[in-house]
C-alpha cells in the first residue's frame, strides 16, 4: 500500500519506519529541510532503540523516503497520516494548528479518493474539524480516520509491530476495510483491532494516559504516607499490584511523571471538560501531586545535606524523563535541577544519551560528564533522577572514594537501603522507611 506520513517526531518516524519495514511503500514528509537531508542519509533525529537500524534497511531496500513536498506525497498516497506535534497552549488546550495547516494542505493536493488518518493526540471533535476544513478545498471523495498512537518511548519501534491493540475510530466501511488490511500484519497473533466512532476514539487516547498518570500520582501519594506511617511503598505495591484487577505497571513510587505525552494530554483533557462545563477533579489532583513531588524531592536533598544547599556540589545521573530516550519534554530532572541552582548548588550532570539535549536547557550552568563516575569526584550528595540500567549496579566503593559527601537521593528506588548502610551511606529514597549511615 502507498502511504505518506506528515510530520517526522517520534510518531511519524517510528510509524513509517514501520509501515515500510512491513511492505508499504512509505514516504515520510516535514518542512524541515535539514531533518529531511538527515534522514535521506540514513540517520535517527532522535534517538530510539532499533529505529536507526530499521530506517537504513528499508531506505536500501526502496521501501521509504523522505521529502519535503507534501503535494507530491499526497497525490501518491492512498492513506496519509497526521503524526503532526500538538503541543500544550498557555491555557492547557492542544494547539491543533499544525494539523489543521496539514488539513488545508491535503484538500488542495487530493485528486482522488484518500483516507486521512489523524494519528496525533487530539482533543474530541478534531476529526470532524479536519473533514469540514478538508471539504473546504476539493470535491474529490475522502474519508477522515482517527488512530490514537500507544507507542511508549524506549520501546516505540516493538510496541508498534507488535500492539496490545490497534484503535480505529470511523463510521466509513471503506475507510474501516483499507485501515484493517493496513495493520492486518501486526495483529496475526490475535490481539484485536477495535473499531469505533472517531469521537470515542479521540477519547480513549486521552482517558488511557491520563488513567496511567493518574496511577503515578496515586502511589506518589501512597509513599508519601508510608514514609509518615513507617511503611515500605515496595512492600504495598506489590501487595496491590499482583491483584490483576490493580496490575504492577504504573505503580513505581518516584519523582512524578514527565514527557511529552502525560502532561500534556492530562491537561487537554481537564480544559476539554472545562469547555463542557465540567471540572475533571481527579485529573486536577493528579497534576497537582506530580507538580509537588518534584518540590517534596529537592527537600528531601536539602534535608540530607543538612538544609544547606548553597555552595554545595550535588552530582544528578539521569536526565531524560525515562530510560531508553533522549527525550526531556517535561521531565522531572529539569525542574529539579532548576530549584537547586537558585538554592546555590553547583551541579554536575550525567546522562547516557541526553547530555546534548540538555544544554538546551541548562546551558553552561551546569557541568556535563560523559562517565557517571566522573560526575561524582568532589560531590556532597548523589542524585538519582532517571533509572537507567547502568546505574541499578554501580561500584559503591568506587563512588564513596570519589564523593566529598556519602550521601545518595534516590528519586527511583532502585538501591537496597540496607546494603547501602551497610557500606556507611547516607541513603535517601521515597516512601521507604529506612535506616540512614553515614
Amino acid at each position: 500500500m502507498r502511504i505518506s506520513i506528515i510530520g517526522t517526531g517520534y510518531v511519524g518516524l517510528v510509524i513509517g519506519t514501520c509501515f515500510a519495514e512491513s511492505g508499504n511503500d512509505a514516504v515520510c514528509v516535514d518542512i524541515d529541510a535539514a531533518k529531511i537531508r538527515i534522514l535521506r542519509k540514513g540517520r535517527s533525529p532522535i534517538y530510539e532503540p532499533g529505529l536507526e537500524e530499521l530506517i537504513k534497511k528499508n531506505i536500501a531496500e526502496g521501501r521509504l523516503s523522505f521529502t519535503t513536498d507534501v503535494g507530491k506525497a499526497v497525490r501518491r498516497s492512498e492513506v496519509i497520516f497526521l503524526a503532526l506535534p500538538t503541543p500544550q497552549s498557555e491555557d492547557g488546550s492542544a494547539d491543533l494548528k499544525h494539523v489543521l495547516a496539514a488539513a488545508v494542505d491535503i484538500g488542495k493536493h487530493m485528486e482522488e479518493y484518500k483516507v486521512i488518518v489523524n494519528k496525533s493526540t487530539v482533543p474530541v471533535g478534531t476529526a470532524d474539524r479536519v473533514r469540514n476544513l478538508i471539504r473546504k478545498h476539493t470535491d474529490v471523495e475522502f474519508d477522515v480516520v482517527s488512530n490514537p498512537e500507544f507507542l511508549k518511548e524506549g520501546n516505540a519501534v516493538n510496541d508498534f509491530l507488535k500492539p496490545d491493540r490497534i484503535v480505529i475510530g470511523s463510521s466509513s466501511r471503506r475507510a474501516i476495510a483499507i485501515m484493517q488490511d493496513l495493520y492486518s500484519p501486526f495483529v496475526r497473533t490475535g490481539n484485536p483491532i477495535i473499531i469505533m466512532d472517531e469521537r470515542s476514539s479521540e477519547m480513549t487516547k486521552y482517558a488511557a494516559n491520563s488513567f496511567l498518570a493518574t496511577k503515578i500520582s496515586f502511589m506518589n501519594e501512597v509513599a508519601n504516607l508510608c514514609e509518615r506511617v513507617g511503611a515500605d511503598v515496595d512492600m504495598v505495591r506489590k501487595g496491590i499490584g499482583t491483584d490483576p484487577r490493580v496490575g504492577l505497571q504504573f505503580l513505581f513510587a518516584g519523582v512524578g511523571y514527565g514527557g511529552a505525552c502525560f502532561p500534556k494530554d492530562v491537561s487537554a483533557l481537564v480544559r476539554t471538560a472545562k469547555e463542557y462545563f465540567y471540572e475533571f477533579r481527579i485529573l486536577n489532583s493528579v497534576q497537582s501531586v506530580n507538580r509537588i513531588q518534584r518540590k517534596l524531592f529537592v527537600k528531601k536533598i536539602a534535608m540530607g545535606l543538612g538544609n544547606r544547599v548553597e555552595g554545595k556540589l550535588i552530582a544528578v545521573w539521569g536526565l531524560s524523563f525515562k530510560p531508553n530516550t533522549n527525550d526531556m519534554r517535561e521531565a522531572p530532572s529539569v525542574t529539579i535541577i532548576e530549584d537547586l541552582l537558585k538554592r546555590g548548588a553547583k551541579v554536575h550532570v550525567h546522562d547516557p544519551i541526553s547530555n546534548d539535549e540538555a544544554k538546551k536547557y541548562f546551558g553552561r550552568r551546569v557541568k556535563y560528564f560523559k562517565n557517571n563516575y566522573d560526575a561524582l569526584r568532589g560531590a556532597h550528595a548523589l542524585v538519582v533522577v532517571t533509572e537507567w540500567n547502568e546505574f541499578r549496579r554501580p561500584d559503591f566503593d568506587r563512588m564513596k572514594r570519589f564523593m566529598r559527601g556519602h550521601i545518595i537521593v534516590d528519586g527511583r528506588n532502585i538501591y537496597n537501603p540496607a546494603m547501602l548502610h551497610e557500606k556507611g551511606f547516607k541513603y535517601i529514597s521515597i516512601g521507604r522507611n529506612v535506616p540512614h549511615g553515614g
